[in-house]
Parts: C-alpha cells; structure tokens; sequence
C-alpha cells in the first residue's frame, strides 16, 4: 500500500531587517527552522540621506547585504527626523502591503526589551500579523559568542557616547571588542550602547565589500529637549 506524507504549510514571514548583528543571527535560527518561511526583509531608511535609521549605513551598502542574503528587501521611506506619528504612518502602509501579499508572521531580532516588543505586537495586532522573537531572553553574552563562532561577521557603525567613546565605532565584533567592552555595557548592544553591520556568515552568499571612512560625531533631540550623542563610522560601498 502507498504511504502518503502530509507535509506542514510554512509560515510566510517578513523579518523587521536592520542590517546589523541581532537581525543576522535571529534570520539565522528562523533559517534552521521547518516552521517560517522569510520571504522579504523590511528595513526603515531616512530618506533625505539615504541611510538605514538609526544606524546610519548608506542604502548602496544595504542594498548589496540584502541581494548576498537572497531575500527581496522592502524599505520604509522616512524623513530626515521622523516623528512617532510618521513612522507609525510608514509601516502601516508597508504592513498593508504586505498583508495583501499574504505575509501572516512577522520575525524581530529584539532579545529582552519587553516595551518594545509589547508595543510591536500591539502595532501588528489588527493586522492579525503574528509576532516571532527567535532570540528572546537569552543570555546575550552567549548570542554574541555564538555569533562570533558561526563565522559571522560584523562591524560597529554607531555608538552611544554617553556609553562608548570613538574608539568603539568602527570595529570588529571579536573577542578583543567583546573584552574591552565597559562594565555595564551590554555584549549585544540591546540597550542602544552600539549598532552594527553584518558583512558576512553562513546567510551570506558572499561578503559584502566596503571600507571605512570617517568618524563623525552628532547630536540629536529627544524626548523632553534631551540630546544625545553618537560617534558613527561611515562605511563606503567596495564592491
């Protein structure tokens, strides 16, 4: 008699992509997995300099990081200085969007955050979009050792100058970083002390080339009239 196999449906899933380490490793587990099937990645890019917000990576950098991962990429297009109510307005229309293309699940890189998450599930919760966190609550001085093993690697684009000094932007992620790295300041980064560029790992077809430029100091507002100080190292497109 012929056996039949009924095999499980994947889950189509967009990761929420910010070109750094955390997003690399996070597509990495969901990419072991039988149950998620990631078929875009979404990434916020200011629009006025054509950069990945927040970390400052210039989009012809993250254009080629996301053609060498193989997975078609979407952008958020913002303003230089986007409000709360323009970026909420922004990924409401992409997760439109991507609700019409039969996207139910999307996949975050967040480890132990709970404001954020929280406000993530409920921003996707009409949508009915369920949420997927890969490397929830664990331990980040093991996700970035194992980050490190797997072979991929990374490099420091902005850092918190309350947190870092300049030395800290524009570095390798390696033990030495890892060693040096100040009392109370978190080995993945999760509290904003620094952000990074995944360049190559086992989800790359082929590393990304680029070369350093230089180190720039700015200053932003925030809540309350409060400013902030980042060192970025901006990376100029090799390839």
């Amino acid at each position: 008699m012929k056996t039949s196999y009924i095999y499980p449906v994947k889950i189509k899933t967009y990761f929420n992509w910010s070109s750094g380490k955390d997003a690399a490793l996070a597509l990495y587990y969901l990419q072991q997995e039988s149950l998620f099937n990631v078929e875009r990645l979404l990434t916020s890019v200011n629009m006025v300099h054509d950069r990945v917000s927040m970390h400052g990576l210039r989009r012809n950098l993250l254009v080629p990081q996301v053609a060498a991962i193989g997975i078609p990429g979407t952008t958020i297009e913002l303003p230089e200085e986007p409000s709360m109510e323009e970026y909420e307005r922004g990924m409401r229309y992409a997760v439109e969007a991507l609700k019409r293309e039969k996207f139910t699940c999307a996949a975050f890189g967040d480890i132990f955050l709970e404001d954020l998450r929280t406000w993530r599930e409920n921003q996707l919760a009409p949508y009915g979009i369920q949420t997927i966190f890969p490397l929830w609550r664990k331990d980040t001085k093991k996700l970035v050792k194992e980050f490190v093993r797997l072979g991929f690697k990374a490099i420091t684009v902005c850092v918190d100058a309350n947190k870092l000094d300049a030395s800290f932007v524009g570095r390798i992620i390696d033990e030495d970083f890892l060693r040096e790295l100040p009392r109370g300041v978190d080995p993945c980064g999760e509290n904003g002390e620094f952000h990074t560029f995944c360049f190559d790992g086992p989800i790359f077809s082929k590393p990304v080339a680029f070369a350093k430029g230089e180190k720039i100091y700015r200053e932003y507002k925030g809540p309350g009239n409060k400013t902030s100080g980042f060192w970025f190292c901006d990376l100029i497109c090799n390839g």
